[in-house]
């Protein structure tokens, strides 16, 4: 019953990162999330028992498919850099969702409102009397016709990304627990593509696919269980019984 137990736990686990993939499969940028399994052995010998045990979890850093969508404000990464945003609550965090727009003030802001960051770390404000944005180069420089150029995005490699964790919209934060900050350092590599975005690299009907398997392993997991206490809920009422 506790072999069952561990493996439902398991596989509880790992449904619903499978089903929160499937919900973002049309989110610009996301990274699709991965769980490992491994066996814990309890006992020697003959007695010896094997669980089943959830070590991790682990982002899949594969590229997603680019779409051009010829919006000069549209940015999409080619390469393993990130974004750096700022929330309103005035996080610090990191995204691949360059779907960008300009707010009242100026701001280049993303689609839920936080406010793109420069390579220093600094918001992208664009000056009053900005009349459209003309380029923004394979670095990120942003330039205007009649202001040169503005700012240049920030594109961020991520160290120890497997250990950050996720705050929704497909971005990311250093983990509060970690030993010391964990800064981010400058990519020079990751080249932006204006007038396009990047898909989210979840391929839904492999998602769907495996969303069924593990269902089922589910529900042979639970059934083992239900069998297990119905032996034993029959076992104690025969026992039970006056001869």
């Amino acid at each position: 019953m506790f072999v069952s137990l561990s493996l439902t736990s398991a596989l509880a686990r790992e449904l619903t990162m499978t089903a929160n993939n499937i919900a973002n499969a049309n989110t610009a940028g996301f990274k699709g999330e991965r769980l490992t399994f491994d066996a814990l052995l309890v006992g020697q010998g003959d007695n010896e028992t094997e669980f089943v045990v959830s070590k991790a979890s682990f982002l899949d850093e594969k590229q997603g498919a680019v779409t051009f969508t010829g919006n000069k404000l549209d940015v999409a990464l080619q390469g393993k850099g990130w974004f750096s945003y700022r929330t309103a609550e005035g996080q610090v965090v990191y995204g691949r969702d360059g779907r960008f727009n300009v707010d009242t003030q100026g701001n280049l802001v993303t689609l839920n409102g936080d406010r793109v960051l420069d390579d220093g770390g600094g918001d992208i404000t664009f000056p009053p009397d900005t009349a459209a944005i003309a380029v923004i180069s394979k670095d990120g420089t942003i330039s205007a016709d009649g202001n040169g150029n503005i700012a240049k995005i920030g594109i961020f490699a991520l160290p120890q990304l497997q250990s950050f964790e996720r705050i929704g919209a497909g971005r990311l934060m250093p983990p509060e627990s970690s030993k010391g900050k964990i800064e981010a350092t400058i990519d020079t590599t990751t080249q932006v593509l204006q007038g396009a975005i990047e898909s989210s690299n979840v391929q839904p009907v492999l998602e769907m696919t495996r969303l069924i398997d593990m269902q089922r392993a589910y529900e042979r997991s639970n059934k083992l269980m239900d069998g297990e206490d119905d032996l034993r809920r029959k076992t104690l009422q025969k026992i039970g019984r006056p001869v």
